[in-house]
């Protein structure tokens, strides 16, 4: 076989099966750097709702940590809370707006399901229910209507 025939045959052959190899990787390394960042990103979210929880430790006078809302607080006290319940709607839109969408497919569905959760266990609290409507001007508006149906669900009572 003279030598031109073989490096055509050669160049058919990696037409044939190179090329499709070639961009079957290229697409499976796109897809694994995109699990990737989704995973970085949720892990950066969750790091940010552990550093909320450390802080709401540092005060405990809050009782942040309790299901039932907060009484009879001091005006430094109400200012501190409504301060914290701030940083909580800022971190659950960050959420919402990086990780949350209509139809997600199975893995990121199980992801948002903790975030929406922590939103769910939060609602429950009569206090962080009752100073959305001072919280949510100026946040994402489809953020609003998610955070106040989550909201108007957990003030429901619960059936046993």
């Amino acid at each position: 076989m003279p030598f031109m025939q073989f490096l055509e045959m050669l160049s058919m052959l990696v037409t044939i099966f190179g090329l499709p190899l070639a961009i079957f990787f290229f697409v499976f390394e796109q897809r694994k750097e995109r699990v990737n960042e989704e995973e970085e990103i949720y892990q950066m979210l969750s790091d940010g709702y552990t550093d909320f929880l450390k802080l709401s430790l540092g005060h405990s006078d809050l009782r942040l940590q309790s299901q039932d809302a907060t009484v009879n607080l001091t005006g430094e006290q109400r200012d501190r809370l409504l301060a914290m319940f701030a940083i909580l709607i800022a971190l659950f839109e960050r959420a919402y707006l990086v990780a949350y969408e209509p139809d997600m497919p199975e893995r990121k569905r199980r992801r948002w399901a903790s975030w929406e959760d922590f939103m769910r266990e939060w609602c429950r609290r009569a206090d962080f229910r009752n100073a959305l409507p001072e919280l949510l001007p100026g946040e994402d508006p489809e953020f609003a209507v998610y955070i106040r149906r989550l909201a108007q669900e957990e003030a429901q009572p619960r059936s046993s």
